[in-house]
């Protein structure tokens, strides 16, 4: 298979890349030179916001009346739907499929749990917009996949996404508190469902997908029930063998000192529309597509590996405000 990944090094990208490589796949990674690409994959380098910034693309391999110079183009683009748009017409005449990574925001608010492909989505979106806000510009990268590709795009509708390389940094967050050590404060309930997925997984079947020649919309997260705040937590205590003690708190307590689920508290959400938005998604198509999840404590043991490879510090990306709770916020807190 012939894989081109428009960006490549970092996070998502990186892993699609690092999974098609250890299939001996051919991989081309098309980026701005930002960041390594992974070993043994071909480089084009280009701005896609930029004009003539897809000029790399558009030298055809094969020559005229050969075969598409890609099987599938993996797309991680969360800014203007317009920039995908450019890069699925460019390449429309020139790969098989095109699997956009899109988020499971673009369904319309409320989102109530058990939620199917087949919900309401964010109006407003337009394939040739430039950017808007995060539910739409991905809803609009979306359509400007289909109008390129029609039944030969891919929309994978991820939730968080944890692992290896994250570059948000709400699991390295927790992994870097629990390393220091001492009391804790842990968002309760300890049994508050998660759904998740490892950046691998994801990975691993979006090639499946496109191997089998899949198109539309998938759900892609852990199936409900998958693992908890608490298994998460006990498993970063576990892993960073520190001595830190969670102590688990009401939600109430918590929100009425004003801390922000999600930002200050990576990760967690108080039970409610949030929570089923986030959390309590129907992933049965993709599970019977073949989607498969490893443990949560393998997530976090191989998070918390990489981690240290690179000197404890997360990268993040600079579009993406900070995470975690401020230190005297967390022990006024604790003294309660």
């Amino acid at each position: 298979m012939r894989l081109l990944i428009l960006g490549g090094t970092e996070f998502v990208g990186r892993a699609v890349a690092e999974a098609a490589l250890a299939r001996k796949w051919e991989v081309t990674v098309f980026h701005r030179g930002r960041h390594e690409a992974p070993a043994g994959a071909r480089v084009l380098r280009g701005d896609r916001t930029a004009p003539d910034g897809l000029a790399a693309l558009t030298a055809s391999r094969n020559g005229a009346g050969a075969a598409p110079d890609w099987d599938v183009v993996v797309d991680t683009w969360s800014g203007a739907p317009s920039v995908v748009l450019d890069s699925a017409r460019l390449l429309a005449g020139r790969a098989g499929r095109y699997a956009y990574v899109s988020s499971r925001s673009v369904y319309a608010y409320p989102t109530p749990a058990g939620l199917t492909e087949e919900g309401p989505l964010v109006e407003g979106a337009s394939a040739g917009a430039g950017p808007l806000d995060y539910a739409r510009d991905k809803r609009g990268g979306e359509l400007a996949a289909e109008a390129a590709f029609g039944d030969r795009a891919l929309l994978l509708r991820a939730g968080l996404i944890l692992g290896p390389w994250e570059n948000v940094g709400r699991l390295p967050w927790w992994l870097g508190r629990t390393a220091r050590g001492g009391p804790v404060l842990a968002p309760g309930p300890h049994d508050n469902p998660l759904q998740y997925i490892d950046v691998r997984d994801l990975a691993e079947w979006t090639l499946d997908a496109a191997e089998r020649g899949l198109g539309g919309p998938y759900n892609l997260v852990s199936p409900p029930g998958h693992t908890t705040m608490g298994a998460l937590l006990d498993a970063c205590v576990a892993v960073t063998g520190s001595d830190a003690e969670l102590r688990w708190t009401d939600p109430d307590t918590i929100l009425a000192a004003g801390v922000q689920p999600w930002t200050e508290l990576p990760i967690w959400l108080p039970r409610g529309e949030l929570h089923e938005m986030m959390h309590r998604g129907d992933v049965s198509k993709a599970v019977a597509a073949g989607l498969r999840c490893r443990p949560a404590q393998e997530t976090v043991a191989d998070t918390w590996a990489w981690l240290r490879s690179i000197g404890g510090e997360a990268p993040r990306r600079p579009d993406r405000p900070a995470v975690g709770l401020a230190p005297e916020v967390e022990a006024a807190l604790l003294a309660r």
